[in-house]
């Protein structure tokens, strides 16, 4: 929401700027017909590279473009077409290196395609969710990717923009109610193969540290963690939810480590959480990994760079911001090519580091997730 009214009022700024200082006005399309003898309409059509345009006249369109420092009205646009280039994206939080590396993704798939994205954070609040989505609607964005906030249990918000004829693609974190394309990981067939590395190095009594249940992510890890268990002769585990921040598995994990029978394996649903169980670990005198091994999930950057380095399940998050960002735009170019909204799966990989290697496993393994 900040980064639109930022853009409306630098759009204000510019132009209170240029009339107190006497420059002459912008250069307009018809300013940019008249100079080239062409119709406003042949100019529109060879800067926005329609197929019935000459490539002689769109390169000399362009070239004369640049020349007179022509910049399209991209507010004009929209409001006259009731459409623009102009794509939102709303994130739990932008200061996580999964979700930066998913915007990554989008924006060089939006810019390959000539869209621009405007990105919002709910910051894990249902309510600014929702003003988030209120404000792209009344932008006129093409269309909105998400990923909802740790607080949403319902679609109706989106549902709101589906309703204004605004393409929603889902990703990663998702309302499966909704019938919008989206882009997700394998979480479940992730978590069973974290699990089984976890059994393969000897523990006997294993912690989940996840997330609410009410969240596609967290439901599919707690259920790949059960199933690789319930497959193994029977061992003690035990599941503490919601516990995703670092602060929530440092407390866990300090009071499992009080009780005189401790685990000996953790699977966290965040390398945040096992960074916490890491941490009070350390100041309880386990050994790592010998007394306890640890797998996280988003395989965060520090997560390799900490002592032990922490395994970790990485998520391909730029493969699912540009796979998000062209289902997206093949949705607003091509509405009515397909009854059934489009699904990725993408498989995840299990990154396999000191924190979790007993049994003579070379550390920084990568094993991909397959389940029997």
């Amino acid at each position: 929401m900040q980064s639109i009214a930022l853009f409306f009022y630098l759009c204000q700024k510019e132009s209170i700027l240029q009339a107190k200082s006497g420059m002459s006005k912008k250069v307009t399309i018809h300013d940019l017909a008249r100079m080239l003898n062409l119709t406003a309409s042949t100019v529109s059509r060879a800067l926005n590279d329609h197929p019935k345009i000459s490539e002689s006249t769109k390169v000399l369109v362009r070239k004369k473009a640049e020349e007179v420092g022509y910049k399209p009205n991209l507010i004009a646009t929209s409001l006259r077409t009731g459409k623009g280039k102009t794509l939102g994206m709303i994130v739990p939080r932008i200061n996580r290196d999964f979700i930066s590396n998913v915007i990554a993704g989008a924006e060089r798939e939006c810019r390959r395609k000539g869209y621009r994205l405007v990105i919002c954070q709910s910051e894990e609040n249902f309510e600014k969710e929702c003003e988030a989505i209120g404000t792209l609607i009344q932008s006129r964005v093409s269309g909105i990717m998400i990923s909802i906030s740790a607080q949403t249990n319902t679609g109706s918000h989106l549902e709101a923009a589906i309703k204004e004829g605004i393409p929603v693609v889902q990703f990663d974190r998702i309302r499966p109610e909704l019938t919008t394309p989206c882009v997700v990981n394998d979480n479940y067939r992730a978590a069973y193969e974290a699990t089984k590395h976890l059994l393969d190095q000897g523990c006997k009594y294993l912690i989940h540290l996840g997330g609410p249940q009410y969240i596609n992510i967290y439901e599919e890890r707690k259920r790949g963690f059960l199933e690789a268990i319930g497959q193994y002769c029977p061992i003690r585990y035990e599941v503490i939810e919601p516990a995703i921040t670092r602060e929530k598995g440092y407390e866990a994990a300090k009071s499992l480590f009080e009780s005189p029978e401790k685990p000996d394996g953790i699977l966290a649903a965040s390398d945040y959480s096992a960074l916490g169980a890491l941490l009070a670990a350390k100041e309880a005198g386990i050994s790592i990994p010998h007394q306890l091994s640890i797998v996280g999930f988003a395989n965060e950057p520090f997560t390799a760079l900490i002592s032990p380095s922490t395994s970790s399940i990485d998520q391909r998050a730029d493969e699912m911001g540009e796979n998000a960002a062209r289902l997206l735009i093949e949705s607003i170019e091509h509405p009515h090519r397909t009854s059934h909204p489009q699904k990725i799966v993408l498989m995840p990989q299990l990154l396999i580091r000191e924190s979790s290697t007993r049994q003579n496993v070379p550390t920084d393994k990568t094993a991909s997730p397959d389940p029997s």
